[in-house]
């Protein structure tokens, strides 16, 4: 029995559909559905059954009625970098996955999680190390601070722990996640609306649209995860990127291409983000490496396309 928290969600579902794909359909999914069109995440994938959230966690400390889990995939979290209500995030980023990382640990139960690159906020190494940490928003501060409790139980622990520290994914599955959803999922629906891609003039060093990111492929990001899954022995806090940072100008011409129409507007940099955003983000992806993974990712081009083929298909 696997289990999968944030199941229905982005990453998570694309994480049970690759368990699928491997022959695997005996995974519960924990999720909160509070939000119930995310369940068209979920109408094509085989599980064994479902949990709210909450329930789940009250039923795994009580011991009751939930198989044993030979591996958890911790997917589950509040993601909206604009959520301010510490309370909130807390408990739900940090708390929650306290909670159930010691029922893990406890049960010597293979736990990865999902950690996230904004921990870096506006620095310039993306090397898992805390001195290039520096969250620049709520959000990034509980990913910081679940990490650092993880550092506290790796030498001790008995048990696989891998926390991912995912930079800029986009892909299938994510059209439930509005604003939050990916740059390349905003920039097809703009081009299918108004034949415009609209982007952040530049701001600090860079022109106009040459922001830079590491934009990763939803598709690597499960394979990287089932790869884990199938090497225990590995333990760690890992960058999941590319390893290559694009421009948003990169993403807005993949989009542009597949429809084969549409133009670029560069819109003011917005005040309230002055600060508390990341221009440049590029994945060192040498510990993910040297712990035995060496499989190529997908480029902005080549993502986006298989992406787009997905959505409009």
């Amino acid at each position: 029995m696997i289990i999968v928290t944030g199941g229905a969600g982005f990453i998570g579902s694309n994480i049970v559909a690759g368990l699928n794909e491997a022959g695997c359909d005996d995974i519960i999914v924990v999720d909160d559905l509070t939000d119930g069109t995310k369940f068209i995440n979920m109408a094509d994938l085989q599980i064994a059954d479902y949990f709210d959230k909450d329930d789940f966690l009250t039923r795994i400390e009580a011991g009751k009625e939930i198989p044993r889990p030979t591996a958890i995939f911790h997917q589950g979290a509040c993601s909206d970098t604009t959520e301010w209500d510490g309370r909130i995030m807390l408990g739900t980023n940090y708390d929650y996955s306290k909670r159930l990382l010691n029922y893990s640990l406890e049960h010597k139960t293979p736990f990865l999680y999902a950690s996230s690159a904004s921990v870096y906020g506006d620095g310039t190494v993306f090397q898992e190390d805390p001195a290039n940490e520096r969250p620049l928003n709520l959000y990034a501060y509980s990913k910081f601070l679940f990490d650092q409790y993880v550092r506290r139980c790796l030498p001790d622990a008995a048990s696989q722990i891998v926390g991912l520290r995912y930079f800029n994914v986009y892909g299938p599955r994510e059209q439930h996640k509005g604003k939050m959803a990916s740059v390349a999922c905003h920039f097809d629906e703009q081009v299918r609306e108004s034949g415009t891609v609209r982007l952040f003039e530049g701001c600090g060093k860079y022109g106009n649209g040459e922001q830079r990111r590491d934009f990763v492929y939803v598709a690597d990001v499960t394979a990287v995860n089932l790869w884990l899954h199938d090497n225990p022995q590995v333990s760690g806090i890992f960058n999941l990127g590319t390893g290559k940072s694009q421009t948003f100008n990169d993403v807005a011409n993949a989009v542009i291409k597949f429809h084969g129409r549409g133009n670029i507007e560069y819109i003011p940099f917005p005040a309230e983000l002055e600060g508390r955003y990341q221009s440049f983000t590029q994945a060192d992806i040498s510990a993910l490496r040297a712990a035995g993974y060496g499989e190529s990712f997908r480029d902005v081009e080549e993502g986006v396309s298989d992406y787009l083929d997905w959505l409009h298909r």
